[in-house]
């Protein structure tokens, strides 16, 4: 005989074993005690979190051959050892995820009918009931208010927001959630001491906290262990399968953020990738340091489980961090995709870039000095563009066009494009050119769906990242850093980048990358009525 996985093996046989829904089973024991069963019963919540036990368990309860039905069920009779088993013929599970249509309902309803062949009741359980279609969900409507008396339906979901509202005014709801990780340690320890497995707290620790609220896949990570390592585990080994990096340079990144250092965080960054650590793992283990963080900054410290050690030098950190900049690099990370297609650094280097500029951005600025008034004169001042400043880029009246005659031929729709942008009057270039400076977040919100998924989006996201200049359909996008420049100036995201801008302005349009400090005379030269009339290709 094969076995049994851990899940199954330890799974709850009363009410009382039933973890972390102490209102719900207190509520079931009440009702079994004073006979008062409801002949329908929704029991939605999270994966893993008891609701398809409780069934099973209220099943045997109600026809529990010991206490007639009156409280917890006794395991030991003949009717509790064949729900148990799964022997049971008036105990029947139907999973609606691949018994979906009108027809199947149809036939339980005509089974519904028939009286217990042994039983009490006959009890449906129906897992996963969301999956049923809508025309079968009503085909149960009737049934499912007025069963036969000997008929129990218990109705267990992940998706209770996907369940008819008239199916649910039927039943009686119960709401289980997602089991602390408290319960779950106690409930490991527990299975540990029972099959002799020797094991850290804090490995169960760590092991309680990877389920996420399941005990199903809390027992099944503790079996895996044991199949791998055997019945003594270490901490170690736990990390090793959990994928948990436990990688100091967490911290470090964390206070690079801290003191605005984005080389030293940024190489960080491309030592762990270039050590082969998985990249999905650390950005998660970072984001939780950084939730840590901002929960020591806010005062909530009985919430950070860390040890002494590390809780000292995470109070000390905070202590030097900001609120607001703790908050966005939570944020930043926390948006961060680290899919299987899209392991690369980039878009946690922007994360860190993103997270120390914004803050620089956000400053107040210095009060400016009082300005020296000078005295204004009536006449016109030419206004000498600087020396590096072609002779060229001086303002130019626009020439005059003759109008010409109307034929009956029609441009190509790229041809129209071409001679509107040509044809487009200083104005226009200047109301252009505004637009983009404007509007740029919504510009680059507003993007073409195909370009949405691109890494080049996040670039023109990052701080620092402007548009500076318009003229010969030509837009100057000022950077910063010189990184996140050459990022943009590869030739997959300066297409994306064009094609998002042409999108806007209605015409093509060409890319011209500039950094911000080599940039300061062409925005003096630009204030002056200067015009650029040709950009050298980068």
């Amino acid at each position: 005989m094969a076995s049994q996985v851990f899940y199954r093996k330890w799974r709850p046989q009363t009410l009382s074993e039933v973890v972390g829904q102490e209102s719900v089973t207190q509520t079931l024991r009440n009702a079994l005690t004073g006979g008062r069963i409801s002949h329908a019963y929704l029991f939605c919540g999270p994966r893993g979190t008891g609701k398809t036990s409780t069934a099973r368990i209220l099943a045997k309860a109600v026809n529990c051959l010991t206490t007639d039905g009156k409280g917890e069920p006794c395991n030991t009779c003949e009717m509790c050892r064949a729900i148990t088993e799964g022997s049971a013929i008036d105990v029947i599970e139907i999973d609606a995820a691949s018994n979906t249509s009108v027809d199947d309902i149809r036939s339980l309803r005509e089974k519904v009918n028939y009286a217990p062949a042994q039983a009490r009741y006959k009890v449906y359980i129906i897992d996963e009931f969301h999956m049923l279609s809508g025309s079968a969900s009503n085909a149960l409507l009737k049934t499912l208010e007025e069963p036969p008396p000997h008929v129990i339906f218990i109705l267990a979901t992940t998706e209770v927001h996907k369940i008819l509202p008239t199916i649910m005014s039927r039943c009686q709801r119960f709401d289980f959630r997602r089991l602390s990780q408290t319960d779950i340690m106690n409930r490991l320890a527990y299975t540990c001491q029972t099959e002799n497995i020797t094991i850290t707290p804090e490995s169960l620790k760590l092991i309680a906290r990877s389920a996420t609220g399941s005990m199903r896949d809390a027992w099944n990570l503790l079996e895996q262990l044991t199949l791998y390592y055997g019945s003594d585990i270490s901490f170690q080994q736990v990390q090793d399968l959990l994928g948990i990096t436990g990688d100091s340079r967490v911290r470090e990144i964390a206070k690079y953020i801290v003191d605005d250092n984005v080389s030293k965080a940024v190489a960080t960054i491309n030592s762990v990738n270039n050590d082969g650590l998985d990249l999905r793992n650390f950005k998660r283990e970072l984001v939780e340091y950084l939730r840590c963080l901002l929960l020591m900054k806010t005062g909530s410290e009985d919430s950070v489980d860390m040890s002494g050690e590390d809780l000292a030098e995470l109070k000390q950190l905070a202590s030097c961090a900001s609120l607001p900049k703790i908050l966005r690099a939570l944020k930043l990370f926390s948006q961060v995709e680290t899919g299987a297609e899209n392991n690369s650094t980039l878009s946690m280097e922007l994360a860190i870039v993103d997270s120390i500029t914004k803050a620089e951005d956000e400053m107040p600025k210095p009060a400016k000095q009082p300005e020296h008034k000078v005295e204004s004169v009536s006449r016109p001042v030419q206004a000498k563009a600087p020396a590096h400043i072609p002779q060229q880029a001086k303002q130019v009246e626009p020439k005059k066009t003759e109008p010409k005659a109307e034929t009956k031929t029609a441009a190509p729709p790229e041809t129209k494009k071409a001679e509107t942008a040509k044809n487009q009057s200083p104005a226009e270039i200047t109301e252009t050119g505004d637009k983009l400076k404007l509007d740029w977040r919504g510009i680059i919100e507003q993007a073409p769906a195909d370009t949405k998924r691109s890494p080049a989006l996040a670039i023109l996201r990052s701080a620092g990242v402007k548009p500076v200049a318009f003229e010969n359909n030509v837009v100057t996008l000022s950077f910063r850093y010189p990184y996140i420049k050459e990022q943009l100036e590869k030739m997959e995201n300066q297409r994306v980048v064009e094609k998002i801008i042409s999108s806007f302005v209605g015409h093509p349009c060409r890319v011209q990358c500039v950094l911000e400090n080599n940039n300061g005379l062409i925005k003096e030269a630009l204030k002056l009525g200067a015009q650029i009339v040709d950009v050298e290709e980068a």
